[in-house]
């Protein structure tokens, strides 16, 4: 079942989230809903079939729920008997759960200096307990990759200085001139 609703999209900066009233704003309930006949579907999601609006509004008065127009530009406009309260803080859980998990990249190389390499590592300690990705790669350049080892030793050095709860989603491997690793937070 497709829901049209309308959010309204503010720029946030860090924990700002769209509040519960705003959510809700868009929605037609009850004695809002304008069409003359709707398509009536139960809290259970059974059809009850086509109906006005009236007697729409005495089965969910009679279920001491209410009814809320799901779908406005349907014909007929399809209406749901629900509680609105619990509906709208649905919608506002769904809304605040979305997090996008972004793939970080951390450069190194086979010949890194040991504090470069902690840098690199803090670096990769971060993006994790932030909740993101972080793609580890080292080019090899020109008589490097003669010596595929070395930089399979810093990648274990890497491996071992990792601190927190991480899973290594791509074990290092060698891919043409570089080597690639992808750890991610444990879930």
């Amino acid at each position: 079942m497709n829901l049209y609703l309308f959010f309204v999209k503010r720029s946030t900066s860090g924990g700002e989230n769209i509040s519960n009233r705003d959510i809700g704003k868009n929605i037609r309930v009850n004695e809002q809903i304008r069409a003359k006949e709707i398509r009536v579907i139960d809290s259970d999601g059974g059809q009850l079939g086509v109906m006005t609006v009236r007697e729409a509004l005495h089965v969910a008065e009679q279920r001491e729920l209410d009814l809320v127009e799901v779908s406005p530009t349907a014909v007929p406009p399809v209406c749901k008997i629900l509680d609105f309260g619990k509906y709208k803080y649905q919608l506002h859980k769904k809304h605040t759960q979305k997090k996008t998990i972004d793939l970080k990249e951390v450069k190194v190389r086979p010949q890194i200096d040991e504090h470069d390499l902690q840098l690199k590592i803090r670096n990769i300690n971060r993006f994790i307990e932030d909740g993101d990705k972080a793609k580890v790669v080292m080019y090899f350049r020109g008589r490097e990759i003669i010596r595929p080892e070395l930089g399979m030793k810093v990648f274990d050095k890497i491996i071992q200085s990792l601190t927190g709860k991480y899973q290594i989603e791509t074990n290092p491997r060698l891919e043409g001139n570089h080597i690639t690793m992808v750890v991610a937070p444990k879930s």
